[in-house]
């Protein structure tokens, strides 16, 4: 009997409300987002292939900036086709199953982008403090098990949300005042006790986000001694400038992830709702977006190949 009501109160299916609010600026929304998720494909697939076939590119800061390019590419993917059909053809119905897998795959690569990160930020303190040792410490497959590290810690600690979620009996309907499936967000639709995903999550975000800035803050702490410590000023310049691109995706990844976060735990009655829910979605778009444009244009091997990959070998890329 127990059996037969758990079941009954699996919903087949939930309604993706889009932006409550603002469902009649749909399409005018969805055209700036349509634009980012273009640039992001063509700018992530781009960096991908450069980094694969330039030889100049493969080092240890451009593998981890093509996994971090393969990431981001592929959160994107997870969430903004299905945002267009919402905005475009008001097909907002997803399957309860499905609900539960972009649900994993959202928070799971957007724990994986934290780590990779964390990864670039230590390649930049071995590169910086150990110049001399760079090669030897930060080999292939070094890198090929720090990557994996970073995948399995984001998959075993995020798979147990679909569970979590999945237990829920969900009686107040079906309707989810979002664009994309987010943990909070799907088990606020529940009529049963989340105090155990708010518990959980708030502990995720704690061993992936708090966990990977603090190793960032003390590898460029670290950075900055060995930095200042330089006796030449052009020495100095070029040590920061390796780091500017990276700051850059740390500044573009953080911010809106944590107004996200704190919105959704302690700022319910104060910010608006759809303020919430286009930040949400930036969230998700902005680094994708914005992370190839910034490395292209702050990284000269990087400018030099598209050059040489556009206009033929005139630029004596070594």
């Amino acid at each position: 009997m127990s059996g037969a009501n758990s079941s009954s109160l699996t919903p087949g299916f939930f309604i993706l409300n889009g932006v409550p609010g603002l469902e009649a600026a749909h399409i005018w929304i969805s055209l700036p987002f349509c634009l980012m998720y273009i640039i992001a494909l063509v700018g992530n697939v781009g960096l991908i292939y450069l980094i694969s076939h330039e030889e100049a590119l493969h080092r240890p800061m451009y593998y981890f900036l093509a996994l971090l390019a393969s990431t981001d590419v592929t959160l994107c993917t997870t969430t903004v086709p299905n945002m267009l059909c919402i905005f475009w053809f008001n097909l907002k119905e997803i399957d309860f199953n499905a609900c539960l897998v972009q649900m994993f795959f959202v928070h799971m690569l957007t724990g994986m982008e934290s780590g990779v990160l964390m990864l670039m930020a230590l390649d930049r303190y071995v590169a910086i403090c150990y110049p001399l040792r760079y090669a030897t410490i930060l080999t292939n497959p070094v890198i090929a098990k720090a990557g994996l590290a970073t995948f399995l810690r984001s998959v075993m600690l995020i798979i147990s949300f679909t569970f979590l979620t999945k237990r829920l009996p969900y009686c107040q309907g079906h309707l989810i005042p979002h664009t994309y499936c987010d943990h909070m967000s799907v088990a606020k639709v529940s009529c049963g006790n989340v105090k155990v995903n708010a518990i959980y999550g708030l502990m995720v975000a704690l061993l992936i986000g708090v966990f990977d800035i603090c190793c960032i803050s003390a590898s460029y702490t670290m950075i900055l001694r060995a930095v200042v410590s330089l006796s030449s000023a052009d020495a100095r310049n070029k040590a920061f400038s390796t780091c500017t691109s990276h700051i850059c995706a740390i500044v573009i990844t953080y911010v809106p992830a944590f107004f996200t976060f704190f919105t959704h735990r302690f700022g319910g009655h104060i910010i608006p709702h759809h303020i919430h829910i286009i930040v949400a979605n930036l969230y998700l778009l902005l680094p994708p977006t914005m992370n190839p444009i910034v490395y292209g244009v702050k990284t000269k091997q990087i400018r030099e190949g598209v050059i040489k990959f556009l206009f033929g070998d005139k630029t004596g890329l070594t």
